[in-house]
């Protein structure tokens, strides 16, 4: 990779500390989650010797071969699944992440449940919803979110702590950040996971606690 990732998380920091002071808000509202799916270990181990420990991984597999040997030697990183979840893959993932952003099925939360049981680990859990409606995307549609926190709740045993989402490529992103801002109020969840390397200034006015950026920070994808 030509590509120098420290740079691109250099500015990627900028741009968060002018978005949050543009939005009245204190940076340290803001989690930087560098999204590090097909990026090689010795890459991420620089962006975790230039000072930065969150990281999202998009695939359980992907983040099985090359976390466990990095982590062995950053023991403060932490690691979030950014992308949708498999049900026969909730042990693995419970094992290995700090934070979850894609639950959006009963059969998902029964097996997350049972496996937080089993292994007494609680990853941060956030509900992923399809403020588009896609029919390619994974989800929970707007209009089940207030049933869907609940039954997490009350049927699942299941804290759930926030909300996240990506909007429509070729919609504008704001009218999605506010619906899932709103959902998340009425909730009364704090976490908001919304906002890539295209819009997570945008997503930062709008309230977002956590940006999953990639490109931004290590260069486009092979």
């Amino acid at each position: 990779m030509s590509h120098d990732a420290t740079a691109g998380l250099q500015s990627v920091r900028e741009t968060v500390g002018a978005a949050c002071r543009e939005a009245g808000r204190d940076p340290g509202s803001v989690t930087l989650v560098a999204a590090s799916k097909t990026v090689p270990g010795e890459v991420i181990e620089k962006v975790i010797a230039f000072g930065h420990c969150v990281f999202g991984e998009n695939r359980v597999q992907e983040a099985k071969s090359k976390w466990p040997v990095i982590r062995s030697g950053a023991s403060q990183v932490e690691l979030h699944l950014i992308g949708p979840l498999q049900s026969n893959k909730a042990k693995e993932a419970v094992a290995l992440f700090d934070a979850i952003h894609s639950i959006d099925r009963p059969s998902l939360c029964e097996a997350i449940a049972r496996q937080c049981e089993k292994q007494g680990r609680r990853p941060r859990l956030l509900v992923q919803v399809n403020t588009g409606a896609e029919p390619q995307k994974s989800g929970v549609l707007p209009a089940d979110v207030d049933a869907f926190v609940r039954d997490c709740q009350n049927a699942y045993g299941l804290e759930i702590a926030g909300l996240t989402c990506i909007p429509p490529f070729d919609e504008p992103p704001e009218p999605h950040f506010t619906m899932v801002a709103a959902l998340a109020e009425r909730n009364g969840l704090e976490s908001l996971s919304m906002g890539m390397s295209t819009d997570f200034a945008t997503a930062i006015a709008y309230g977002a606690t956590h940006v999953r950026v990639g490109t931004a920070i290590f260069g486009a994808r092979a």
